[in-house]
């Protein structure tokens, strides 16, 4: 069985240019760059890193941000390259199938279907809690849950959910404007939170900057858990569970990655961007030195105006409790109206990167291939409304929020995997045009692989396990039903780059 054989860049853009499965190229810089800000900056701007203060890091959590972003951004920067080259639909799905095989693409793509769908789910419940937080602080007494005798649904999920997929099935870049005007007003929230957030600032509250290293049932008391919650690494190697000092440093940048995920769907959309050779680098840059810099001030704001400690005895912390704590809890409507916003943008490029995933998994027979036909607008319209139901049914039906820690190995995984493509292509195809380069090939690579297998390591024993399932699952439907329909092989994808071909010379 050749679980290993890989399909040919020339075969993967063909794929893009031809029959009744190409999408409509209309996404510029500013388009991704946007996707990129709307999707890593939600309700985590303003909890995450009160969590990361009051049990991982104390006022160190701004390095955890300052580690996860740089971690991030250098990961993506792999992403820019292989987007630069293979501008098509499945990101690191379709990088790791020109390069380490079909095998492993699979494995990545069922992973970031692991990572999208969860996380579509998990903000879209989200959403709906924090939805009905708002009405509350606006004297609305209300409740979008319906209760059924031992089950619950919630409505509110739905409507966001059905919002978006409208608005995807009819064009991406319908979607995307919709979108850009939202985190626009997001952006301008989160600059006036911070500014406010300077005036409450005390500077004792960053000392010490490190706190010394505590056992985590001193801290977090029950809630500890015990060996399921303890991160990998430190149950492998036997030490106790500890928050604090520079094992917290790590063990918060772990936490505070979740909210720099989402870059990877900007490259899912590469082959929906005009010269995406150049456009997509260049969102991909902008979009993710505008997250670093939001998320570095509103760690300085949260970690400023109240002590990790006094965070540490909140029952969830987040920077409306450091404003109620600083006396300023007028803050928490505004921040309840931001969070509502942020959310909202934050679905919309899940449902469009869960889709594109499996749109190119099914171009590929790896999934059905009815799934892959395009409509009318140029986009999967059955596929984003089946993806829309799906997410819309999870969200509304089950308590996801256990969860969420799956969006975060998914998606580390999948960085870990292109980021050692990047030498492995440099190597296989040096004739390949590539508008950027990720610089100090094969060492910087290799080093943003060994990095975010590290923070891998940072995450919970019970994690590792539902990962392990969730990949034994995608392996039984490999076996049983991908690899014998995949088209790789078949002569179709030869019969494609011909047909570009004799286009061109026509």
């Amino acid at each position: 069985m050749e679980l290993f054989r890989t399909k040919s860049v020339e075969q993967a853009l063909a794929e893009t240019a031809t029959g009744d499965r190409k999408l409509v190229r209309n996404l510029g810089a500013w388009d991704l760059a946007v996707m990129g800000v709307a999707v890593a900056v939600g309700a985590g701007i303003f909890s995450i890193g009160a969590q990361a203060a009051a049990f991982h890091a104390g006022p160190a959590a701004i390095l955890s941000f300052l580690i996860a972003g740089i971690i991030c951004g250098a990961a993506v920067m792999c992403y820019a390259e292989f987007a630069s080259m293979i501008p098509a639909a499945g990101s690191a799905y379709t990088f790791t199938y020109t390069t380490v095989g079909e095998l492993v693409a699979w494995v990545i793509g069922w992973d970031l279907i692991l990572e999208m769908l969860m996380a579509g789910s998990v903000v879209s419940k989200y959403w709906s809690v924090y939805l009905n937080d708002f009405l509350r602080l606006m004297g609305f007494n209300s409740s979008t849950e319906i209760h059924l005798g031992w089950f619950t649904f919630d409505w509110a999920p739905i409507i966001v959910v059905a919002f978006f997929t409208v608005l995807l099935v009819l064009g991406t870049k319908i979607g995307a404007r919709v979108d850009g005007a939202f985190t626009i007003l997001k952006i301008g929230i989160v600059v006036f939170v911070v500014i406010v957030g300077f005036f409450y600032i005390k500077m004792s509250n960053y000392t010490p900057f490190v706190p010394p290293s505590e056992p985590a049932s001193k801290v977090l008391g029950p809630a500890s858990g015990g060996a399921m919650t303890q991160p990998l690494l430190q149950w492998v190697t036997g030490q106790q569970p500890t928050v604090y000092g520079v094992s917290g440093i790590i063990s918060g940048a772990a936490l505070v990655f979740f909210s720099f995920l989402g870059f990877d769907v900007v490259a899912t959309a590469s082959e929906e961007a005009k010269n995406p050779k150049r456009n997509v680098p260049l969102g991909i840059g902008i979009g993710m030195l505008m997250v670093i810099v939001m998320y570095m001030l509103v760690a300085i704001v949260t970690t400023g105006m109240v002590s990790y400690k006094d965070l540490a005895k909140a029952k969830d912390p987040s920077l409306a409790t450091g404003f109620e704590l600083a006396g300023a809890t007028w803050a928490a409507k505004i921040i309840s109206f931001a969070i509502v916003i942020g959310l909202t943008t934050v679905v919309m490029v899940l449902l469009l990167g869960l889709t594109r995933v499996v749109f190119a998994m099914s171009r590929d027979g790896l999934l059905p291939r009815g799934l892959s036909k395009v409509g009318k607008r140029g986009t999967p319209a059955k596929l984003q409304i089946a993806v829309g139901v799906l997410v819309a049914i999870v969200s509304s039906c089950f308590n996801v929020s256990i969860l969420a820690d799956m969006v975060n190995i998914g998606t580390l995984s999948a960085f870990t995997l292109v980021a050692i493509s990047i030498p492995i292509m440099r190597k296989k195809r040096p004739d390949l045009p590539r508008s950027f380069k990720i610089p100090g090939n094969p060492w910087v690579p290799i080093l943003i692989a060994v990095a975010n297998l590290w923070l891998m390591l940072n995450l919970t024993v019970l994690t590792w396990i539902r990962f392990v399932v969730w990949l034994l699952i995608g392996f039984c439907i490999y076996f049983g039903y991908s690899y014998r329909h995949s088209l790789l092989g078949t002569g179709e994808l030869d019969a494609d780059v011909e047909a570009v071909r004799e286009e061109k010379e026509d």
